[in-house]
């Protein structure tokens, strides 16, 4: 037995079992039947779970919420806090790789069981880049000279001195905190140096990067997967539409962007997972701007709300291959077979009028391109994500007008 696993994996693997999973060889396959853990038991870690059984893999979902989407249907689901070193130990003991399903999990727990010697995927340190926009930014830096893409112009705030000396091009800009910020939250648009004041001031004067607004176009996103061995992939380009500051649809492949700028998207996107060392599923954002240059926005080293559309329209869905580059197997096809539009489901949709309401979903999968995935949560409150629809078909405009029968249904509005 090797002499650098930890103790308590020594207790749990026979020399049988560990060749079976793969941990007798750092890069041997972990093979069906063995067991994968999943810090996280949101939405994303359902669908994880989801592909790794149709797979053959058992799952053991680690997350503090006993009615997490993920528990539910896990074959193993620890309820317990990211920091609790025993539940910790019990998934090290029990899992020969682990993921993650949002970035704000404690990258030193994906340190610790790195240290019981399960293979995680993405490590700590990737995903640590990804919980901090001021080295986020730092990172895109140190690739553009490789990418050829970089960021939007900013300035850091952790002082009232750094407001003091904010550049005047910056304003107007947008005034984003370092930490926690997503789906349109800790962000504040600001036009003048005493905006930016009151707002960090709203903010409790955490670190946050000020951000130069650009002549946006429409954002797009990259889906990068690389396993292991260094094989990369990636999908094509996903284009996103916000509402409120949280997605509302999203069109794959991009209908506007040029295969140029596509090109140089999927090739950035696959150089900084190199850079990182990263293995697993990791979604990268980018603006275009109305001159056409291409900005790097942020990254979620996760299977991401965008890809989605990936379920019914590639060969290989973006939660498939997170299971393949955790248990080291090779990458699957990202080929699209099938134009697709992704509809967002807000717990908005369970409300009409102010009343409560079962949504029409007879109605939505009446279609024969509409593809209804739920997130099995209970409680739906407005902007909630609760589910998506993927809407496919033989052409983009078939993709169209199963995505506007499911609006109709849904009285959502266009």
């Amino acid at each position: 037995m090797p002499t650098d696993l930890h103790p308590h994996l020594a207790e749990a693997h026979t020399p049988e079992s560990l060749h079976e999973a793969g941990l007798d060889n750092p890069q041997a396959p972990i093979l069906p039947g063995a067991w994968l853990g999943m810090l996280g038991g949101g939405q994303l870690g359902r669908m994880f779970t989801h592909a790794a059984q149709a797979m053959g893999y058992k799952v053991c979902v680690l997350d503090p919420d006993q009615d997490s989407p993920a528990g539910a249907v896990a074959d193993k689901h620890i309820c317990a806090g990211y920091h609790d070193d025993a539940a910790l130990a019990e998934m090290g003991r029990l899992c020969a790789a682990v993921s993650t399903e949002f970035e704000n999990v404690p990258s030193m727990s994906l340190d610790r069981l790195e240290q019981l010697g399960a293979f995680v995927a993405p490590r700590g340190y990737c995903v640590s880049i990804a919980q901090n926009r001021i080295g986020e930014k730092k990172f895109f830096a140190s690739c553009a000279e490789r990418t050829g893409v970089s960021t939007a112009p900013h300035w850091v705030i952790q002082h009232d001195a750094d407001i003091d000396q904010l550049p005047e091009g910056l304003l107007p800009g947008i005034l984003k905190t370092a930490r926690m910020g997503y789906d349109g939250k800790g962000q504040a648009r600001v036009k003048s140096r005493d905006d930016v004041r009151a707002a960090w001031k709203a903010m409790q004067q955490v670190p946050c990067v000020l951000e130069k607004m650009l002549p946006l176009a429409y954002e797009v996103s990259v889906l990068a997967a690389r396993g292991a061995d260094g094989q990369t992939a990636t999908w094509p380009l996903a284009e996103n539409v916000h509402r409120d500051g949280i997605l509302f649809s999203t069109v794959m492949p991009s209908r506007q962007v040029s295969p140029e700028i596509a090109a140089r998207a999927r090739e950035a996107a696959a150089i900084i997972t190199g850079e990182m060392g990263y293995v697993g599923v990791l979604c990268i954002e980018f603006f275009v701007l109305t001159d056409g240059s291409l900005v790097a926005n942020e990254m979620a080293p996760r299977p991401h709300n965008s890809g989605h559309i990936t379920m019914d329209a590639c060969e290989t869905s973006q939660f498939e291959q997170q299971v393949r580059a955790m248990a080291r197997l090779p990458l699957g096809s990202t080929r699209q077979h099938s134009p697709g539009k992704m509809l967002n489901l807000l717990g908005d949709v369970w409300y009409e009028f102010g009343l409560e309401r079962t949504p029409a979903w007879h109605e939505v999968v009446a279609h024969p391109g509409a593809r209804l995935h739920l997130y099995g949560k209970s409680d739906a409150r407005p902007g909630r994500k609760m589910g998506h629809v993927n809407c496919v078909g033989e052409r983009a405009e078939d993709a169209d007008r199963a995505f506007d029968a499911a609006l109709a249904a849904l009285h959502i509005a266009r």
